[in-house]
């Protein structure tokens, strides 16, 4: 009966410690959390909306919201819905990225553009957090137009979804990647060596 027991609590711990390396593999951030209130007979009735980013820092990322009646329940369910929606990012020698890009959706505009070593991450609120989780050191990136955190997100998730490596884009051009970099380097003004 003792030893059931301890199998049982062995197994326990295992089945744990596995699901905190999970968690503990992932960056998540809070975002933004607003407070709605639905004006009823007895009074007010308020409920909280959750917005998270999760990233591993190594070229994953991914956004989600979560509402419910108490912060740290919408907090939750954003984070597990950010979970299930990673999307993986070609990044330039792991700390930036291969090209500039643009990114759009409804009001929020973003620009994205690849900095040399040393730069850091210059990026204000929603985008800092995505850039940050994604794994990006070097960055320049300016947002116009809206400010709403949500239409910001899914406009910095656009720009980076455009990003290709010069690996996929030899694939896809028949070309070897080493002649790709080659003309890249002979139009550039300052060469410089990139990785696929």
């Amino acid at each position: 009966m003792a030893r059931d027991n301890e199998r049982e609590s062995r197994g326990r711990d295992r089945r744990r410690n596995r699901d905190e390396d999970v968690d503990n593999e992932f960056v998540d951030k809070l975002v933004h959390i607003n407070r709605v209130a639905k004006t009823v007979k007895g009074g007010r009735n308020f409920q909280f909306a959750a917005l998270s980013i999760v990233g591993d820092q190594k070229g994953r990322v991914g956004f989600g919201q979560g509402k419910a009646r108490e912060v740290p329940e919408a907090i939750r369910k954003a984070t597990e819905e950010a979970k299930k929606t990673l999307v993986r990012i070609p990044l330039r020698e792991g700390r930036t990225l291969h090209h500039d890009a643009k990114g759009r959706w409804g009001a929020g505009k973003v620009v994205l553009r690849a900095a040399p070593p040393g730069t850091g991450i210059i990026a204000g609120g929603p985008m800092r957090a995505v850039l940050e989780s994604l794994g990006v050191q070097d960055v320049v990136a300016k947002s116009t137009g809206s400010s709403n955190p949500y239409n910001m997100i899914r406009a910095t998730f656009e720009a980076l979804k455009a990003q290709e490596s010069p690996r996929t884009v030899a694939a896809k051009r028949g070309l070897k990647v080493g002649d790709l970099v080659e003309r890249r380097n002979d139009g550039a003004s300052a060469p410089e060596a990139i990785e696929s």
